[in-house]
């Protein structure tokens, strides 16, 4: 894998920029890192805990979810310290879970990324039973809990290890629909500026599926660090800022309370989301948008 260029966050107790020397190295897995919105979260949780010490924020080498995992299960952190993924029980077993979803639980809301051509495919689909008369096959990476459970689901699913074969997967035909999370999708494509992917505009697929920070399990000091950033945040309220700053966009754009609604279950689901209050979930613009406006289809 080549190496890239790191992007320096550094902060001090009083504010003020601290020497990188002195500074606490923490390695952010790349796909984490090219996602403005998790590594403006880290950084936000790194910064209500000066009295840790000043801290560094690095990208890390480019490589599969499956192997960010097992480089952070092996402790290996000259590779990766910090990855943010869907939790599952293998995950909060293997390594250090911060348990505080970093989106509000946004990542189980998904939509399909497709082509301009492939559009037609998705008109009349009302219930599950459509999507899989109609053969509409979900592109996911090989090692993302998404796959069991969209399979769990009846839905037919074709896998990559690297994400960024998939887009080419799409582009290419080998499956119809992308689904990726309302708090990731347009600042993928954003990333991507491929004229060639559009968003399906009238389906959303839910399921619970809170995305955490993890990290090794011999690395709790950065992992209490996190946590303690974080609940600081929730206290304060910037949390509840992040919130709206880098999801208002997403949310507005999808029009989440036009789209039919299939809810999907999650057979994986580790024991309940802990650590953050009912005030930031009651706050999430997508309970709001959706309400009971609008209920699942059928099967």
């Amino acid at each position: 894998m080549t190496s890239t260029p790191t992007f320096a966050v550094v902060a001090r107790e009083d504010g003020q920029a601290a020497d990188i020397e002195s500074a606490q190295q923490v390695t952010l897995w790349y796909r984490n890192y090219d996602s403005p919105a998790i590594r403006a979260l880290l950084d936000l949780a790194l910064r209500k805990t000066p009295e840790y010490g000043p801290y560094l924020i690095t990208r890390s080498q480019e490589m599969n979810q499956g192997r960010a995992l097992r480089e952070l299960s092996n402790d290996n952190g000259h590779a990766v310290q910090v990855a943010n993924v869907a939790t599952t029980p293998e995950r909060e077993n293997n390594l250090l879970a911060v348990t505080i979803p970093i989106d509000g639980g946004l990542l189980g809301y998904r939509v399909c990324v497709t082509t301009p051509q492939m559009l037609s495919r998705f008109e009349g689909i009302t219930r599950l039973a459509d999507l899989r008369a109609g053969n509409i096959r979900f592109g996911q990476g090989r090692h993302w809990p998404d796959t069991q459970i969209l399979e769990a689901n009846g839905l037919k699913v074709v896998t990559h290890t690297r994400y960024e074969s998939l887009f080419d997967m799409l582009a290419g035909g080998r499956f119809e629909c992308f689904a990726r999370g309302v708090s990731e999708v347009v600042y993928d494509l954003d990333l991507r500026q491929d004229d060639g992917l559009v968003i399906e505009p009238d389906l959303l697929f839910t399921y619970p599926m809170p995305s955490y920070f993890f990290v090794g399990r011999s690395d709790m000091a950065l992992a209490m660090r996190i946590q303690l950033g974080l609940e600081r945040a929730i206290v304060d309220g910037s949390f509840l800022k992040y919130l709206a700053h880098y999801f208002t966009r997403p949310l507005e754009e999808l029009q989440l309370s036009n789209r039919r609604v299939f809810q999907l279950g999650n057979p994986w689901l580790p024991g309940g989301e802990k650590g953050i209050s009912e005030d930031v979930l009651q706050h999430m613009k997508v309970r709001i948008q959706l309400g009971d406006k609008a209920p699942p289809v059928p099967n």
